[in-house]
């Protein structure tokens, strides 16, 4: 009795005179994972309970780091010190962090999924991202994504499109919350005028997705996820302006209507008046242009939490490039030269799910695009209708996740071109159907087929493949391969076959392009003891494109030929992506792509124009805490690319260096819901007039009203002449814009 009497009594003193350390972690967002604290280099670890309480019991006095971490939260770590016969009691909150590689994703496979779950490589981009390096547009944000860029086609206008793997805008689907919203003219055009503040996330899958998404995801796609209303800010606004003067605005509000709607207004407006002739040639460096769009999305509640969202955006543009002394009185003549573009454009989007117990989701999608623009003397008016409606059935049974649409889209186009001779309507009606299964939690399969049929071109067939096998929580590999085709409407996406001297010559009737993508992706997360964390994303990439149509620039410097290539063409690499995050907050993600492009004509292979062998993208973001001030310093580099000269004498370099823009931002938020931003943006003054004696030839003619030519309908050498040139815009690469200033005010009320 004694003895059990003294074993009470000691263990009595050992819990009076332990060490305990507890608390209570909360989160910015509801949290669907466990939430583990540990004390780094020690055994010491647990888990929160459902009401996010902890605690250690025991622990030795000493010095310490606890380490908080979940999935999709940003780590704590935070030096203690256990004092004899004391107890802690810390308590922490976990901030969301959007750049985990758990990222909730929808466009790999249509449906919500963890990033690390899909069987589908997705990348993801959140507003945190693309504030590290402000932007006016979504167009001009990609340009610090491996992998992808942002490609001027034009040095008079500056449109452009955007590049993944080296393969030209046309080859990439562009979507707004899932519906194929930007496409065909506005892939030229629409993409400036997405208000930045109401995007949630951008989703980027590289590599053909046409048996999800129909025609045009041939090379990969771009969806970008607005803002749910329900979670968006009360009052957002944004502003900034450069020392080009070129001045943004974002503002966006939200607000409820009854107890079950709830609707968010966004409206970008920017502004950009200022001649600047820097290059002195006589022509605009920079276009000059004006634009608003207004974006209005609303989000209903409806029993047993069915989804129903619908959205609408208007945009107007007015931009205009040329010489220096142009105004709107001379457009369409040919006294002064310059390029005048006036967009007009209106989408509809949204999502209903049908009240049934069956997972029945009806998409719908529509816009108009009206385009009045004079290069010079030619006029180029265009006139685009496109509808677009979606049912999907969503079905787990068992082992299989179905998902399995039927899909139709209408396109209505018509321009004033001698190609377009009448009005076209086209229907492109689709039926899908894919199943992920899951063997183990290790491995898992997906399977997918879509059959469309153009009133054109015919019965189209696109099947898919992907596996994933999760050899342990911190290592994936994943493989996937697919189809790819895109029904092609050649003036809509090539700006050169407008601007310029060159004739346009189209050899034979174009048919479909086709591709075929196979990709081996690798995920490694390391976490090391004292709290860094290493994401490693690695893909392998091969594609095989048939009929391709390629542009031909060289057979004749007056004209531009375009023809399904006679072979095909490869776009083949290696991309990598490192995410490294440090307790103290320094944190580094850097990407670099190696690019293998050519085309294939009679056992000849030529890279094509503009396409880069190797691109780079870094961003270090550093916060003082105690001075409540961020560093973002971000840039990419890129190698040389091929670029089309007009003659043998031509004086312009046939190659881009290697060039790259960087750029550094300080932003403070130590006022409440305040932030203020400001930096110096092309960092190393690099501009593509370096090296060259001009970048657009013959500014001084663009008419060609001086232009001489032989018999044969050479250009020849004059002494008004002496390379034997035209008039051409074609020979860009690169935004003209010198090392510029800028400075901003975020304001955000919840």
């Amino acid at each position: 009795m004694k003895y059990l009497f003294l074993t009470i009594l000691i263990l009595s003193a050992k819990n009076f005179y332990s060490q305990n350390i507890s608390g209570k972690v909360t989160t910015s967002i509801p949290v669907g994972h466990d939430i583990t604290i540990s004390l780094l280099n020690t055994n010491f670890k647990t888990q929160t309970d459902s009401l996010g309480i902890y605690q250690f019991q025991n622990i030795p006095k000493g010095a310490y780091k606890i380490h908080v971490t979940s999935t999709g939260f940003k780590p704590i770590t935070q030096r203690i010190s256990v004092l004899e016969n004391e107890n802690l009691n810390l308590d922490f909150e976990l901030e969301e962090d959007q750049n985990e590689l758990n990222e909730v994703v929808v466009s790999g496979t249509l449906k919500p999924v963890k990033r690390l779950e899909s069987a589908v490589p997705v990348e993801v981009y959140s507003p945190v991202f693309f504030k590290k390096n402000p932007t006016p547009s979504i167009y001009d944000a990609l340009q610090n994504i491996n992998g992808v860029r942002p490609q001027l086609n034009c040095g008079v206008c500056n449109t452009g499109d955007i590049h993944i793997n080296g393969l030209e805008g046309p080859y990439t689907l562009v979507m707004i919350d899932g519906m194929p919203i930007v496409s065909s003219l506005s892939t030229v055009y629409g993409l400036s005028g997405i208000p930045n503040s109401l995007v949630e996330r951008i989703e980027i899958v590289k590599g053909p997705a046409s048996s999800l998404y129909g025609s045009e995801a041939v090379g990969g796609l771009i969806n970008i996820i607005t803002k749910n209303p329900t979670n968006a800010p009360v009052f957002s606004a944004d502003y900034f302006t450069t020392s080009y003067f070129e001045s943004n605005l974002d503002l966006g509000t939200k607000f409820n209507v009854g107890k079950k709607a709830t609707s968010i207004i966004g409206v970008n407006y920017f502004n950009y008046d200022q001649v600047v002739d820097k290059d002195k040639d006589n022509f605009t460096d920079v276009t000059l242009s004006e634009r608003i769009s207004v974006f209005n999305k609303w989000s209903f509640q409806r029993n047993n939490n069915r989804l129903f969202t619908i959205a609408a955006r208007g945009m107007y543009e007015d931009r205009w490039g040329g010489d220096i002394r142009w105004e709107k009185k001379y457009r369409g003549g040919d006294e002064i030269y310059g390029e005048s573009i006036y967009t007009k454009r209106a989408e509809l989007i949204g999502s209903y799910q049908l009240p049934f117990e069956e997972k029945l989701m009806l998409s719908f999608s529509g816009n108009v695009h009206y385009q009045d623009s004079r290069y010079g003397t030619t006029s180029y008016i265009a006139n685009q209708k496109i509808g677009f409606l979606q049912l999907t059935w969503d079905k787990k049974i068992g082992r299989n996740d179905l998902l399995a649409g039927i899909a139709s889209r209408y396109t209505y186009y018509d321009d004033n071109t001698p190609a377009t001779k009448e009005a076209e309507n086209t229907w492109l009606p689709g039926i899908f159907v894919q199943d992920e299964i899951t063997f183990s939690p290790k491995s898992q399969v997906l399977l997918g087929m879509r059959y469309d049929y153009n009133s054109i071109h015919g019965s189209i067939f696109t099947p898919r493949f992907a596996y994933r096998f999760k050899a342990n929580e911190n290592t994936i590999f994943r493989l996937n391969a697919g189809t790819g085709f895109r029904v092609v409407n050649l003036f809509t996406e090539d700006h050169a076959a407008l601007t310029g001297s060159r004739d346009v010559i189209i050899k034979n009737d174009l048919k479909p392009e086709q591709s075929v993508n196979v990709n081996l992706n690798y995920i490694q997360k390391i976490n090391f003891g004292n709290g860094t964390f290493m994401g490693i994303e690695t893909t392998a990439f091969y594609t095989r494109f048939s009929n391709k149509i390629i542009s031909d620039y060289e057979t004749n410097p007056n004209e531009i030929i375009y023809d399904n290539i006679d072979g095909y063409a490869i776009s083949q690499g290696i991309s990598t992506n490192v995410d490294l995050n440090f307790p103290s907050g320094l944190k580094f993600i850097v990407g670099a792509t190696v690019l293998d492009n050519k085309n294939v004509e009679n056992g000849i292979s030529e890279r094509p124009f503009l396409t880069e062998n190797f691109t780079g993208t870094w961003s270090i973001s550093y916060k003082i805490q105690p001075w409540n001030l961020s560093m973002d310093y971000t840039g990419n580099v890129y190698s040389p690319m091929k670029l089309p000269l007009l003659s043998e004498t031509d004086p312009r370099s046939p190659k881009s260096p290697w060039y790259s823009i960087q750029n550094i931002q300080f932003t403070y938020s130590g006022w409440k819901d305040f932030e203020v931003y400001g930096g110096v943006k092309n960092l190393l003054n690099f501009t593509p007039k370096q090296n060259n004696p001009f970048l657009i030839s013959r500014t001084n003619d663009p008419f060609d009203k001086n232009v001489q030519y032989d018999s044969a309908g050479k250009v020849m050498v004059t002494p008004d002449n002496p390379y034997g040139l035209t008039f051409d815009t074609t020979y860009v690469y690169g935004q003209n814009q010198t090392i510029r200033g800028f400075l901003g005010l975020r304001y955000t009320f919840r």
